[in-house]
């Protein structure tokens, strides 16, 4: 491929793409990001190509690899073009029967269409189905149209006019202007307004700046970072490049997990691409302007997702924080004017020029526009990627897109934001999702993860979870973070294991306060939030813990026990046959007791018993009723029995 050299190349060249390609020919669609992965899409592809050779009809149908199409849950997921049907949880033998009634014979396949659970409805078609129909899906719903080794797909929907559009019609502070009106705010934590952020480094004296992607995605449960660079990595690659122009930087840097193989691996092919036909390298579609991309793999340190520490980590040096006394957009990398967004902060700016800010803000609120990517998951039926505009309620992503809680338990809190977030009870289940609501609320929109917990979640014990990660994270540069976040364990570690004692809330709070002062970085300062927001809305939990040895959702294995009915036991045996310690006395047709000194709290005992039966309970803060003697443990009669 030669090189594009002008705005108008780039239409021809976009109008030969389109000329090849059918609208009307068949395409199988099949998600392939690392999610699917994980669930065999790799088999499927495999076998698709060869029942597609094996009934005669290579090249005259093709197979797309997509990135993630959001609905984790159901994957690997098939769309059949043109007609659009939609299958889910597909599995390599399922392939032989969607190319002979689908794709031949244009028959649906209605055991793998999605059913709606309260109707038993069959959903043909993606935007039908609820997980779907109520996102807005603006920037991730190109994964679905584009194989992300192909730049050739990127160009046919459009990609790279946004570019072409910046560097042609529009000059530098008319980009800076635009992105600024479009009030887009930062995606990876904060909510930092971009266009403010832009504007500092475009106006630093040193004529060397540097734009950066930040793709070190740490937070547990998150991963829209990862399936937009593995999905769509040119989008990335268009928006970084407006704003190195936008602020006059010649050289970018992309910093990645390097526990993303699959975005590293098709960020890095998308880059060749793009110096390839000249959309990076010098003299950009012969607009004069030069402009590189590097990426840098990280070594997993969750502090590096913080901005000072991710350029230390670039220049080669250990990824610590370091003092804010200026701002890393005045004096960032090698001491010069970076601007640092997360990915979807970047992959947001080609839409922006290319639609206006004007478009951009009819989406979300006042103060916070556009959409949010989420990655919903923990205690929710449909667990996946959700894009919605700012300000939709909690209860509309958990309920209409999420399918609500399973089991028919219920809702007890959601955390957001990460570690460095908070939980939100079910109170507050009609808050707007914004940064300014969710930061009221004592939590934050933080990169995006939203990890829903129900009935026997213990918010104690989610506080010491998120502390023993944010403990072991810590890079141990201050004081504050460094000791202070293993104290905070230490002692919820106590509360949660039965050894807790009065005081240690007001220990807890003096800590957390002490830290959210003094820490040197955002890791520290925001490490107390899941402490100070569960003890907000849930300290009856802790005082239960404290003061009665008591955990209410029977979850903190200090503080349960196993015990069995004797007036349900029916002498089954399945505890006693499943039981790992050995610690179940019984036999057939005999009441069964547990030796609670040989039990280890492992719970298989009441996963085992059948539900006809239930006899076995857990218990928490009541002392374990007495075993039946021996001699009362009669043999249990045949019309009980039955």
């Amino acid at each position: 491929m030669s090189q594009i050299h002008s705005p108008a190349e780039l239409e021809a060249f976009r109008k030969g793409i389109l000329s090849q390609r059918d609208p009307k020919k068949p395409c199988i669609t099949l998600c392939s990001g690392s999610a699917c992965q994980a669930s065999g899409s790799a088999e499927v592809a495999l076998n698709l190509e060869a029942e597609i050779q094996k009934q005669g009809l290579s090249g005259a149908v093709d197979i797309r690899r997509t990135g993630c199409h959001g609905y984790c849950e159901r994957g690997p997921i098939i769309i059949s073009n043109p007609e659009g049907i939609c299958y889910f949880n597909i599995s390599p033998d399922d392939v032989p029967e969607i190319v002979t009634k689908t794709v031949k014979e244009k028959k649906i396949v209605e055991r793998l269409l999605y059913t709606e659970p309260e109707t038993g409805e069959k959903i043909t078609h993606e935007d039908e189905i609820p997980f779907y129909k109520h996102q807005e899906r603006l920037v991730f719903g190109d994964n679905v149209k584009i194989d992300p080794k192909s730049i050739e797909d990127y160009l046919a929907i459009g990609g790279y006019a946004a570019l072409a559009k910046a560097l042609f019609g529009m000059s530098a502070e008319q980009v800076l202007e635009e992105v600024q009106k479009s009030n887009l705010r930062g995606r990876g934590g904060g909510g930092f307004p971009a266009g403010r952020k832009w504007e500092g480094s475009r106006s630093a004296p040193e004529p060397i700046k540097y734009v950066i992607v930040n793709a070190d995605e740490g937070d547990p449960g998150a991963y829209m970072d990862r399936s937009l660079l593995e999905g769509n990595p040119h989008s990335i690659l268009e928006g970084l490049t407006i704003g190195a122009y936008a602020i006059g930087a010649h050289e970018g840097f992309i910093y990645v997990r390097q526990e993303y193989p699959l975005a590293v691996e098709n960020v890095n092919r998308a880059i060749r691409k793009a110096e390839e036909l000249g959309f990076l390298g010098k003299n950009i579609l012969g607009s004069g302007f030069d402009f590189t991309v590097t990426v840098h793999q990280g070594a997993g340190a969750f502090v590096c997702g913080e901005s000072t520490a991710l350029m230390t980590a670039l220049e080669g040096r250990v990824g610590e924080p370091r003092p804010k006394y200026i701002r890393s957009n005045i004096k960032g990398l090698w001491d010069r004017p970076s601007v640092l967004n997360n990915v979807e902060t970047w992959a947001n700016v080609p839409l922006i020029i290319n639609n206006g800010a004007d478009w951009f803000t009819r989406f979300g609120t006042e103060k916070s526009s556009g959409t949010k990517i989420f990655a919903l998951v923990g205690k929710i039926n449909n667990t996946g990627l959700v894009e919605v505009p700012m300000g939709i309620t909690l209860r509309d992503i958990i309920y209409k897109i999420g399918g609500g809680i399973p089991g028919g338990k219920k809702f007890k809190a959601v955390q957001t934001g990460g570690p460095s977030g908070g939980c939100i009870p079910e109170a507050l289940l009609d808050l707007g999702v914004d940064f300014d609501e969710l930061a009221k609320a004592g939590s934050m929109m933080g990169s995006g993860g939203m990890i829903v917990m129900d009935e026997d979640t213990c918010m104690v014990d989610v506080a010491r979870y998120f502390i023993d990660f944010l403990a072991d994270e810590s890079c141990g540069k201050c004081v504050p973070c460094r000791e202070g976040t293993r104290q905070m364990l230490k002692i919820l570690t106590n509360i949660t294991e039965g050894r807790g004692k009065e005081g240690d809330i007001e220990l807890l709070e003096e800590l957390s306060e002490t830290a959210k002062e003094a820490a040197l970085c955002a890791l520290g300062k925001s490490a107390p939030n899941s402490f100070l927001s569960t003890l907000h809305y849930f300290r009856d939990e802790y005082e239960a813990h404290i003061k009665e040895k008591r955990c209410p959702a029977l979850s903190c294995k200090e503080l349960i026990a196993f015990y069995i009915d004797p007036e349900k036991c029916q002498g089954c045996g399945s505890c006693l046959r499943k039981c790992p310690a050995e610690a179940i006395i019984g036999g057939k047709k005999l009441i069964h007791i547990i030796d609670q000194d040989k039990c280890t709290k492992c719970g298989t005992c009441f996963e085992v018993c059948p539900t006809k039966f239930a006899a076995v309970t857990k218990i928490s803060g009541v002392p374990v009723p007495a075993p039946v003697p021996e001699a009362e443990r009669t043999v249990i009669k045949q019309s009980k029995e039955k």
